[in-house]
């Protein structure tokens, strides 16, 4: 019999229209991020299993359904001059979708059509140069990386041929065991962890004295006018126990290394709820309320995901703060809800 969600499910769906998708290939939406990915989920968008696309050949939006609502996941995937069409062309398809994680551009777009548009988080932009980990205030990352090589640690790059798979995933499984939430990992703003490396992403990993994996951190691709000129962080998973300077000096090599390739940047990924303060667009004031409280919530943080150890972690860093917004027309508990199954927030 099926459950009583999937029943609920099934009765909300038949309730709203069809949405017109285009199917493309992964083939195909890789080739357009590589064309217009120049944000940090573009590559997630264009892999990750179980969205559905709007658009066509020249580009998408990417999204998921859930209880009868339409979510659209980051900006469009498409020349620039072309995003705010595509926008406007979902919104009226799918009559008044949530937008998700989307950069300030498609925000003034959807704030036009009467959308109410609030902050949800930042993410932090490292600008490559020599000086990124100078003075003073940068001195505990560069202790951190100073401190495995010295401790027998090193650090070398993943060539992608699956040689450490099997280690790779005994690492991340051993991860998720210590979460907060670890019978399931999200989804939909986080894609699922995959051992093997897809096409374009890049890989550094933590070596112990005996050259056994101990911490990875795993990069997807950005583009800036149809050129690679960055990446943005898409995993980090080290083992229990391992010393807290793991991550920060993992990050500092992989940036040190992107750097002397010529990339200009690297962003750290969103930390939710993080800066969230008026978006200077029309906005909900109950929503920009309870972020602000839910970012300070002790249950929260120890029960369902640790939103406070995550920013204080980026912004060990130094880096720009970019804001990232959601959009919707009405916000129901039903789109709330929505969206917190489709991320597997529960």
């Amino acid at each position: 019999m099926p459950s009583l969600r999937k029943s609920f499910d099934a009765l909300m769906e038949r309730r709203t229209a069809a949405i017109p998708t285009v199917a493309l290939t992964p083939d195909e939406r890789l080739a357009l991020v590589g064309r217009h990915g120049d944000f940090s989920l573009a590559y997630s968008t264009a892999v990750q299993d179980d969205l559905s696309y709007f658009g066509g050949k020249a580009g998408y939006i990417a999204f998921g359904r859930k209880m009868g609502s339409a979510v659209a996941l980051a900006d469009p995937v498409a020349a620039p001059g072309e995003r705010a069409d595509l926008i406007r062309g979902f919104v009226r398809e799918a009559h008044d979708p949530c937008f998700v994680q989307i950069g300030e551009a498609s925000a003034r777009v959807l704030s036009e059509l009467g959308y109410k548009v609030n902050r949800m988080g930042i993410d932090t932009r490292l600008t490559l140069t020599p000086k990124t980990f100078a003075g003073s205030r940068n001195e505990t990352v560069r202790y951190s990386e100073r401190w495995l090589l010295k401790n027998g640690f090193s650090i070398v790059e993943d060539d992608g041929s699956g040689a450490h798979a099997a280690e790779i995933k005994q690492l991340s499984d051993a991860w998720r065991s210590q979460r907060i939430v670890s019978h399931r990992e999200m989804r939909f703003l986080n894609r699922p962890f995959r051992p093997q490396l897809g096409n374009g992403m890049r890989r550094f990993m933590l070596l112990d004295p005996q050259r056994q994996p101990v911490a990875i951190l795993d990069f997807d691709p950005m583009v800036e006018n149809g050129e690679l000129a960055g990446y943005t962080t898409s995993f980090k998973r080290k083992l229990p126990g391992i010393t807290a300077h793991a991550e920060i000096g993992l990050t500092k090599f992989a940036a040190d290394r992107l750097r002397d390739e010529g990339r200009k940047f690297i962003t750290l990924g969103m930390s939710p709820l993080a800066g969230v303060k008026e978006s200077g667009f029309a906005e909900s004031k109950l929503m920009l309320r309870a972020m602000q409280r839910f970012f300070r919530s002790h249950w929260i943080n120890r029960r369902i995901f640790n939103v406070e150890g995550q920013a204080a972690f980026k912004r060990r860093f130094h880096g720009d703060e970019e804001p990232v917004y959601i959009a919707f027309r009405r916000l129901s508990p039903f789109q709330v809800l929505a969206i917190l199954r489709l991320s597997k927030a529960f």
